[in-house]
């Protein structure tokens, strides 16, 4: 699309939608910080704290033996589990799944209405009451993270009263996704506001850092280069999921580190060294 189509297509929504579609100014980050996630594949074990805790925190609806033979249960971090090696030797590996928050989202330049934009704060933020529902962004993910609602959500009582307030029940016909907790986010703008400080580093825990046992979830700002995520954002483990697509994801990985395995030289590769883990 043109920049002066673009610029008349922006203009006809903002008549129609109101002055909330966010020009390219709007999301420029105003005071430098980005949000985002380390995770240690080597503290991971595959518990699935984190997806429990996500489900409870952010009124994900329950996924019911139906929706999961149906291919369309919904979890916003999801554990990938995939096998390393050959029997006997092969090795289960896990790692934790969920929205990127990329600095170069494809989701956000296919949505028609702008239902999904980037925030001041790097957060791709999905604005559920514009959502009309195309699931281009879904299309458009590379990461598979987002989810469409075909139902509207229900829980049995007394299951109701564990609802979270400061987070809205999506409806059907409209995508989510994980969102970094930003009810939190917000919670601890406004108390660090009020307090005429700095939001802390490690102040800022979504749900799924919260509960991992193993604290192989870090959450922080990855411009602060003080935060415990940027420094860990820069180890010589990092890596991020699909790089090759340019996305500019938020969230980085830090590789399994394997003491039992041990470098084919003249392969060039890594090899399993037989009898070391038995």
């Amino acid at each position: 699309m043109s920049s002066a189509h673009e610029a008349s297509a922006r203009a006809t929504a903002v008549a129609t939608l109101g002055e909330t579609i966010p020009t390219d100014a709007e999301v420029t980050p105003l005071d430098g910080r980005r949000w985002g996630m380390v995770i240690d594949l080597d503290r991971c074990t595959g518990c699935q704290a984190c997806v429990v805790a996500c489900q409870a925190e952010n009124n994900i609806a329950i996924n019911e033996e139906n929706r999961v033979l149906e291919r369309r249960a919904k979890t916003w971090i999801r554990i990938e589990r995939y096998w390393e090696g050959e029997f006997p030797n092969a090795k289960a590996r896990f790692i934790p799944v969920l929205c990127q928050h990329c600095g170069n989202a494809p989701c956000e330049t296919v949505c028609p209405v702008w239902a999904t934009y980037h925030n001041p704060e790097g957060l791709n933020v999905q604005v559920y009451n514009r959502c009309i529902g195309t699931r281009f962004c879904a299309n458009g993910c590379p990461y598979s993270v987002r989810y469409f609602n075909f139902w509207n959500p229900e829980w049995p009582e007394p299951l109701n009263n564990q609802l979270n307030p400061d987070v809205t029940v999506r409806t059907k016909g409209i995508i989510e996704k994980c969102t970094f907790c930003l009810q939190r986010i917000n919670r601890a703008r406004v108390t660090s506001k009020n307090e005429d400080r700095e939001i802390a580093d490690g102040e800022v825990q979504p749900a799924c850092v919260q509960s991992c046992p193993t604290t192989a979830l870090v959450f922080g700002d990855l411009n602060d280069p003080s935060t415990t995520a940027s420094r860990l954002a820069e180890s010589e483990r990092r890596y991020t999921l699909l790089e090759n697509f340019g996305t500019d994801p938020s969230v980085v990985y830090l590789k399994k580190v394997d003491p039992h395995v041990e470098i084919d030289h003249h392969h060039g590769h890594h090899a399993e060294t037989a009898g070391k883990h038995a």
